[in-house]
């Protein structure tokens, strides 16, 4: 029983670093996206890096991809923060029952 217990802690929190691991990454490009509607601001000529091609590109299209792509990954850090809240409880939660249990 107890090695089930240490078992499962184990396993939420393996899934709890690597949810960490995905909030970082989405952390990262939120970041660079908002860098990037920034920059955008301050020209009038824009491009695309498709490939291996750059292309002109419309400088309201690209803004409004840039705006909606914030959105998402604005969502997916906040499912991603739930996640992280309750893997979190969970692994608090067994931990203090496997301590009470390791006193008795």
């Amino acid at each position: 029983m107890e090695s089930d217990k240490v078992q499962e802690m184990q396993f939420l929190e393996q899934g709890l670093h690597n949810l960490i691991l995905q909030k970082q990454a989405f952390q990262m490009e939120l970041s660079e996206t908002e860098s990037a509607l920034k920059e955008i601001e301050k020209t009038n000529e824009i491009y695309k890096i498709l490939g291996q091609l750059m292309i002109k590109s419309d400088k309201n299209h690209i803004k409004k991809e840039l705006e909606n792509k914030k959105k998402l990954l604005e969502v997916r850090l906040k499912t991603i923060e739930k996640q992280e809240s309750a893997l979190s409880e969970k692994v608090d939660k067994l931990r203090e029952e496997f301590m009470k249990n390791q006193k008795k």
